[in-house]
């Protein structure tokens, strides 16, 4: 069976819609390189199927690139080389106590390393609800004070 422009345009289609079903972002590049390949087709109707197929992948894969280099150039990018001086004095609401010696916990309003929450540690009582500033990172922990 020889393949048509539409068929392509519609294998394109199918796969843009199968993006909606997995939990992925990949099955789009792959789908707009066959919609391209339709295209082409309908200009050069006599292309023969290895070309069509090597078309595709190479529109497929210059998609992809494009996401990754010109779209989305940071999207590898954590904060997890970060000094631990990066995180000093970033500002935080307790939301469970801290006292002397003993463990609290502070919610922040970007997540830091990945996490909203921290527990934390202070020289002096802080009720939940007060805002603290971040004055040392200890470990895991993060030393507070008073903002």
């Amino acid at each position: 069976m020889e393949w048509l422009w539409w068929h392509w345009v519609v294998l394109g289609i199918v796969l843009m819609l199968l993006e909606l079903a997995v939990p992925a972002f990949f099955l789009m590049w792959f789908g707009l390189g066959a919609v391209v390949i339709g295209l082409l087709m309908l200009v050069f109707p006599d292309l023969s199927m290895a070309y069509q197929v090597i078309a595709w992948t190479a529109s497929s894969m210059l998609f992809v690139w494009l996401w990754f280099k010109v779209f989305k150039p940071n999207i590898f990018k954590t904060r997890a080389g970060l000094s631990r001086g990066t995180f000093i004095g970033e500002v935080g609401l307790v939301t469970k106590d801290i006292r002397p010696y003993e463990k609290g916990q502070i919610r922040f309003q970007k997540p830091i390393l990945g996490n909203e929450v921290w527990e934390s540690i202070a020289d002096e009582e802080i009720k939940a609800g007060e805002r603290v500033k971040v004055l040392e990172v200890e470990g895991s922990l993060l030393k507070v004070s008073r903002a």
